[in-house]
């Protein structure tokens, strides 16, 4: 495995690049028949709750991430951004607790170790990595209604960037925490020890980049180009020159339709589990296996509720934890933004939608 300082000679201006063959009359009707094939094999699974409207009309609910109550885990939160505005906190069921008005926060990430919250947001206001270490103990004691959750840090800063920031995902590298942080319209992706706010070094992912996330265990990072390619690419940080080998996941010549985007890990042991990808294009969320080659294994759509509450479409951010929370999400659970949420026929804000992880895999014959 590589310490931090082979990183930084290895990640310094590496670039990858992506060329589309060219495709046959034969190759697109054969594509065509799959694609039919292949959703007609979808399968449809349900939100329990969601969440009220975020404040801010149009495209502003971004990106969601949960937080572990080990010592009650039916009280586990999440937080939800406006990208536009700040950070939501809500409760499993979807009652928010808590907004703080740090601006334009685009994407967030948490780490729990050692009984401490790793936290960090892209904040779009003044380009900067916002971090925060907070006491676990303390930030589930705290009545978050009356005092912004962010201020009981223990420590924090802000990390300026010299790209226009837009996505970040926290990983754990040698016990210690690390950001990778996407550009805005852009290939770069900045690389980050969050203590002691240092840059490691910038790479090219080929295109732009938002959505991400990184496996801890199998020190792996997976992360969706979205616009020009459309592609979902993994960096094992385990190998020699590892941003220079990425391992092509899918694209939209594959199972992805539209643009690539939230990215989440759900474990079924350290190092294995599932890769589950927003597919924003045709409102479905894509399913890998955790290890190489990440083969894909099916897809699935959130639909309406006969309890009422709308499926989800167009989804940018999701958070997934294969935690046992009790009730119904003995088997974990997963957040996903909803672009278009929809109160019978009348058109809300948007907001997140609250799923139960055992519907994904009783859909995959794997409960």
């Amino acid at each position: 495995m590589m310490n931090m300082e082979q990183h930084t000679r290895l990640v310094l201006d590496t670039t990858t690049k992506l060329t589309k063959p060219k495709i046959s009359a034969s190759f697109l009707l054969a594509l065509v028949l799959i694609t039919f094939v292949a959703c007609s094999q979808d399968t449809g699974i349900y939100a329990l709750d969601e969440t009220a409207p975020v404040k801010t009309a149009k495209d502003a609910a971004d990106d969601p991430a949960i937080i572990i109550n080990y010592k009650n885990p039916s009280a586990s939160l999440f937080f939800g951004t406006d990208k536009t505005a700040g950070v939501y906190l809500y409760d499993l069921k979807g009652v928010q607790q808590s907004f703080s008005p740090l601006g334009a926060i685009n994407n967030i990430d948490v780490r729990q170790q050692n009984l401490e919250i790793f936290l960090a947001v892209t904040n779009r206001s003044n380009q900067s990595v916002g971090f925060w270490v907070i006491d676990q103990k303390t930030f589930f004691a705290n009545n978050h209604g009356s005092q912004d959750v962010f201020s009981i840090a223990k420590r924090s800063f802000n990390i300026f960037s010299s790209i226009d920031i837009y996505g970040i995902c926290i990983g754990m590298i040698g016990g210690t925490p690390v950001a990778f942080v996407t550009e805005d319209r852009g290939p770069k992706v900045e690389l980050w020890t969050l203590e002691n706010q240092q840059l490691v070094g910038t790479f090219d992912n080929g295109g732009e980049s938002e959505g991400c996330v990184f496996d801890d265990e199998n020190q792996t990072l997976f992360i969706s180009e979205e616009e020009t390619n459309g592609v979902l690419k993994a960096y094992n940080l385990n190998q020699d020159y590892p941003f220079a080998n990425p391992v092509i996941v899918d694209s939209r010549e594959g199972n992805i339709g539209g643009d690539p985007e939230g990215v989440a890990i759900y474990k079924t042991s350290d190092t294995e589990g599932y890769v589950i990808l927003s597919s924003q294009g045709d409102d479905k969320y894509n399913v890998y296996n955790r290890q190489k080659p990440y083969r894909f294994i099916s897809s699935f759509t959130v639909d309406d509720s006969p309890r009422g509450v709308d499926g989800t479409s167009h989804t940018d951010g999701i958070s997934v934890s294969s935690y046992n929370f009790g009730g119904k999400y003995t088997k974990g659970i997963m957040i996903a933004q909803d672009d278009e949420n929809l109160a019978g026929e009348e058109l809300k804000n948007q907001n997140f939608k609250i799923i139960p992880f055992k519907q994904v895999l009783k859909a995959l014959k794997s409960d």
